[in-house]
């Protein structure tokens, strides 16, 4: 889980919806990004960035998803 995600989304007062639909997403892909089962493209973690104000490239210092690693 990425809990720096869900802080700053919550100190926002966003709910996860209302982050998705800014950053022109899906409800379902912005939780799995939360959730940490998913990374986001590039121009989605900039989209993200813009939105909740952080550095986009966050999302690229950890390791790759679950998912992501057995395909």
């Amino acid at each position: 889980m990425r809990i720096w995600l869900k802080e700053l989304r919550e100190a926002m007062g966003l709910t996860h919806e209302q982050v998705a639909e800014l950053c022109g997403i899906s409800r379902s892909y912005y939780t799995h990004i939360e959730n940490g089962t998913k990374t986001p493209t590039v121009k989605v973690a900039k989209t993200m960035a813009e939105v909740l104000r952080f550095d986009w490239t966050n999302f690229f210092k950890e390791k790759c998803s679950l998912e992501e690693q057995s395909a």
